[in-house]
């Protein structure tokens, strides 16, 4: 469909960003907006829901200014995964903050589930495990601890969601209450094979179904924008997808054994499994990545590290050590290495592959002759080291034939990057649109409406931006850095506890 758009929401853990892309695949304007972060106790992660809208509507405002709005043809979303929200169905204002997905409050619902023993029961129906980080406890958590407020859930005035079903209310002044299944497949809800919400599931957290979204395919056209809510925007909502597979999506990653690392927040690395569920015991999550309309699933194994651009974050806002993160970079040159410096970075536990809710950050290896230097590049080599450690579970890893393909704000890093590929012992690959979450959601709004027509076209509009080849010298030192690093890991665990 020549000479036309598509928009793009990207709701992210820190901030809403507004992507408007050309049937060629480019960029051809973008808006942000972030929003506030709350820390109410130790652990705990909110977001004011309220606040993710407005930062909503200023992203859109932002690119709708640089772009020729006539030419848009519908509006795809992608979005921070496992935050819950409650909103009223008919003023759609949200009783309390929603619970992010990084949030740790419910360890011990998690726990209670596992000594009572539904864990593997658990793991068989989701693919998931029994982890704070999943949106299902967080619910259990808002029935068991704001009874008032859950009473208003099971009497059908609350609707509960994922911030993608959220933004759908929003933008349809309440129409829809949909989501599709590769967030409904992060909430610990949801049955991975039949592909529908799981009634023994339900009721296994004390959720009433009723409450939940219908799951909708992926792209196809899902409903239409209300203008007077949405910036006066009357477009069909045509893709959903979660940001993580949305990124597999937009890194073209449609072949079993493509895999794509996403630097956000966190760090997610997925690995397209296809049609098939491909269970695993060395801490990786089975997770639907797409539903085409005829109903195919497609999937995916994926590694989820909680802490790594949020590990930057901390240095430039509660160290104050770096300015911004586009420094990191230069002030990690200033030092050949860490000078036996390590970073652990557990600030909200740790995820894949080892999954202990009760880790918390450490750095170790500190003397007198350490500097701000030696601290940002342990943080660099810590994300390389934990995205290293969920790939060498991975059935299939990287290689020559078939690199690593990276994307999200740090992968604009070259040290980051070049420094991952030392690690992994394979190249890794950047494409020139780096955006590939918002992408991924333009893309599925596109195919929603005919203005790409296969997902073959969509191949040909990826471009290479840099190849980061691994440095065979390096090898040595890597696997060094490695070895203490694992040692770290091991002394950062169960510190909550203590």
């Amino acid at each position: 469909m020549a000479g036309s758009s598509v928009l793009a929401i990207d709701a992210g853990t820190t901030g809403v960003t507004a992507v408007v892309v050309g049937d060629d695949g480019r960029v051809l304007g973008k808006g942000y907006q972030e929003f506030a972060q709350h820390f109410p106790h130790p652990g705990w992660v909110e977001h004011a829901p309220e606040e993710i809208w407005q930062a909503t509507l200023e992203a859109t405002r932002e690119v709708l200014t640089k772009v020729d709005q006539s030419q848009l043809k519908a509006v795809g979303i992608t979005n921070q995964r496992e935050t819950v929200l409650l909103w009223d169905r008919e003023t759609l204002g949200s009783p309390r903050r929603a619970i992010v997905w990084q949030d740790r409050r419910t360890a011990d619902i998690c726990q209670r589930l596992r000594d009572e023993g539904h864990e593997e029961r658990v793991t068989e129906l989701t693919g998931l495990r029994l982890d704070p980080y999943f949106s299902g406890t967080k619910l259990a958590w808002i029935a068991e601890h704001e009874p008032r407020t859950w009473d208003l859930v099971e009497e059908g005035r609350y609707a509960a969601g994922t911030v993608d079903s959220y933004l759908v209310a929003r933008m349809t002044r309440g129409t829809w209450h949909v989501t599709d299944a590769s967030n409904a497949s992060r909430t610990l809800l949801f049955d991975l094979e039949r592909g529908d919400w799981s009634d023994e599931l339900c009721e296994l957290f004390g959720v009433p179904r009723d409450a939940l979204p219908d799951v909708v395919p992926s792209w196809g056209e899902i409903g239409m924008t209300d203008p007077a809510s949405f910036c006066g925007l009357d477009l069909p909502v045509a893709g959903i997808l979660g940001d993580q597979q949305s990124a597999l999506f937009g890194q073209t990653c449609f072949d079993v054994g493509d895999s794509k690392c996403t630097y956000g927040t966190g760090s997610f690395i997925l690995t397209n499994t296809g049609p098939s569920i491909e269970r695993s015991d060395a801490g990786l999550l089975s997770t639907a990545a797409w539903r085409a309309p005829d109903g195919t699933m497609t999937y995916a194994n994926e590694g989820a590290i909680f802490v790594t651009g949020a590990a930057v974050q901390w240095l430039r806002d509660g160290l104050q050590i770096v300015g911004s993160a586009a420094e990191t970079a230069a002030i990690a040159a200033t030092v050949d290495d860490t000078e036996g410096v390590v970073f652990v970075p557990a600030l909200t536990g740790l995820g894949a592959p080892h999954w202990d809710p009760h880790a918390r950050g450490l750095i170790i290896g500190i003397t007198r002759g350490t500097t701000r230097g030696h601290i940002v590049r342990a943080t660099l080599e810590a994300i390389a080291f934990e995205v290293r450690d969920v790939l060498d579970t991975m059935p299939a890893t990287p290689s020559a034939e078939r690199p690593l393909r990276v994307d999200g704000g740090a992968a604009a890093n070259d040290l980051l990057c070049q420094i991952q590929a030392d690690q992994i012992g394979a190249p890794v690959e950047r494409p020139e649109v780096v955006e590939t979450t918002a992408l991924g959601a333009a893309f599925t709004a596109g195919l929603g409406v005919g203005v790409w027509d296969s997902t073959d076209q969509l191949r040909e509009t990826w471009t290479l931006d840099r190849r980061f080849e691994p440095d065979p010298d390096a090898r040595e030192s890597a696997d060094a850095g490695h070895r203490r690093w694992a040692e770290a890991v091991e002394r950062s665990k169960g510190w909550a506890q203590v």
